[in-house]
């Protein structure tokens, strides 16, 4: 892998590193969140409800901190949602510990959490172009792809073990562990404030803000697609909350946190080959046949027979998903500018992030209209499809094409 990133950059170390901590303790809490819904209700409609209270939140949320990024030291909203959903954790904590726990608290926690992590960031993502050189943005973020990955694989197979087992309170302890932690490294950020001579942070308020954004993303059809691609992908195939249920059709409930970690495991490998994907021009070719790709392990996951074919195919699933977000990163991190990257980013945030909730919906309430198998391969259909169709709507995101990087560009000094 390309280290050039983490070699140059002290504020990149602070952010990957609060990244990776806190990355862990919320993939293990949101399996044991999954598990608890499951066990406290025995049905998938009730998981998959868990994603409903997520969205609006998301949306509002996901928007202003979008705008609240180009108008504040991006540091300090970094820093202070850390300590709101490190208390977020410690509720689910006493709720778990209960005598008898309550199902409510579960989604008005999950909903508060969607709060703060949608606010928190539009922070996080306009920062790494501010703290990584524009010739190590696709280096930068195989290496929080790496990350992100490799997390989700420990922090998912933790979280099934440790919720089926001691229970989701041991589970929510380690999470709220994680936050503290996190804060702890972001405390030593560099400060992180509008550039010169962009708009003064009066200018970008609320709803205009959020407007000037949205206008921008819209005149760009490259941007668009890839923003609309990746919702579709989600919508119609995020397979998470039918874990538990298509655990049971296999009988291998023992498997289920191997099958929120599986599609990471494919992602790591991803991960690995990160300067090798620097070869590769065709961005939003890139973006649509790997979300094409996901959908049809998606549509395959409906049919499988046994563990090992369901693992297969979120292994295959989550390389291509790899794919597509780190393609998405570099064009966004590349192409937009920094007076407008944090309300940027909180559109981007409502593409992968609304997309999964309201996915996490939708195949609830297919699954309980036609099971569990009937709504996934039914969703991987749908995706293939829906992605199609941007791709005839949306020609110049099909064949954007990035310059070269320019050659001997410096490292990134801000915090280096």
């Amino acid at each position: 892998m390309d280290l050039a990133p983490l070699r140059s950059s002290r504020d990149f170390r602070l952010l990957y590193a609060s990244g990776t901590v806190t990355a862990f303790g919320t993939q293990a809490a949101e399996v044991a969140l999954l598990v608890q819904a499951k066990q406290l209700t025995g049905s998938a409609l009730a998981v998959g409800l868990l994603g409903a209270t997520e969205l609006l939140p998301l949306v509002v949320f996901g928007l202003y901190g979008g705008v609240l990024a180009d108008r504040l030291d991006r540091r300090v909203l970094i820093r202070w949602c850390e300590v709101g959903l490190a208390g977020c954790a410690v509720l689910l904590v006493l709720n778990a510990l209960a005598v008898h726990p309550r199902v409510w608290p579960l989604y008005a926690v999950a909903a508060l959490m969607s709060a703060l992590a949608s606010l928190q960031r539009p922070s996080l993502e306009a920062a790494i172009p501010r703290v990584v050189a524009k010739d190590q943005l696709i280096a930068g973020a195989a290496l929080l792809a790496l990350s992100q990955n490799g997390t989700y694989i420990a922090g998912s197979a933790l979280g099934g073990l440790l919720a089926a087992g001691a229970g989701p309170g041991i589970v929510y302890v380690i999470e709220a562990a994680g936050f503290a932690v996190s804060f702890a490294m972001v405390w030593f950020l560099a400060p992180l404030p509008m550039l010169p001579g962009q708009a003064p942070a009066g200018q970008v308020r609320g709803l205009s803000g959020v407007i000037e954004g949205l206008r921008y993303a819209r005149s760009r059809p490259d941007l668009l697609g890839s923003y609309l691609v990746d919702l579709a992908a989600m919508v119609f195939a995020y397979p998470n909350a039918l874990f538990p249920f298509l655990a049971a059709a296999v009988h291998a409930d023992w498997a289920i946190g191997l099958m929120f970690a599986a599609p990471s495991a494919g992602a790591l490998a991803v991960s690995l080959a990160g300067r090798r994907l620097n070869r590769i021009r065709r961005h939003g070719l890139a973006i649509a046949v790997a979300a094409s790709v996901w959908g049809v392990s998606v549509f395959a996951l409906g049919f499988a027979p046994d563990i090992e074919v369901v693992l297969g195919c979120l292994l295959v699933g989550g390389a291509a998903d790899m794919i597509s977000g780190i393609f998405r990163d570099t064009l966004w991190n590349q192409t937009i500018p920094d007076s407008l990257r944090g309300r940027l980013a909180g559109v981007e945030l409502l593409s992968y992030s609304l997309g999964p909730s309201a996915g996490q919906l939708r195949g609830g309430v297919v699954a309980e209209l036609g099971g569990a198998r009937f709504s996934l391969w039914a969703g991987g259909l749908g995706c293939v499809a829906a992605v199609g169709l941007l791709c005839l709507a949306l020609p110049t995101f099909v064949s954007y094409r990035a310059a070269p990087p320019a050659v001997g560009t410096a490292a990134a000094k801000a915090g280096a």
